[in-house]
């Protein structure tokens, strides 16, 4: 077993073409995992990620702030406590609102595969 406090593991910057700004961090929650993909990713205010897809299902546990979590058909404002499950395939987009950071845990399979469908 191994216990991980959210608290002690580094946020690291984390540059990538999905966010539609600079202003996001990463924190890697259990690195050893042989089967999940477990970590905070951080946004600052109004940074999201573009709509994108991914071939399993992914888990949003927001741990602080307020964010918009998207589909092609609704926005739905999120804050901390809620859990959000997208279902494989599912085109959608996460991230802060104008007013607020915010932070959530993902969990999904470790190297499943996310597609950009925004450029």
């Amino acid at each position: 077993m191994k216990i991980v406090s959210i608290r002690d593991v580094e946020k690291e910057p984390f540059s990538h073409p999905i966010f539609t700004g600079p202003d996001v961090t990463r924190q890697l929650l259990v690195p050893d995992s042989k089967e999940l993909s477990v970590n905070v990713v951080n946004f600052g205010k109004g940074v999201r990620n573009k709509f994108h897809s991914h071939d399993s299902e992914q888990v949003l546990i927001v741990t602080s702030g307020k964010g918009i979590v998207a589909t092609e058909k609704e926005e739905r404002i999120v804050t901390e406590g809620d859990i959000v499950l997208i279902p494989p395939g599912e085109k959608h987009w996460h991230g802060a609102t104008r007013d607020s950071d915010f932070s959530h845990i993902y969990v999904s399979r470790l190297g499943s595969a996310l597609t950009q469908l925004e450029d």
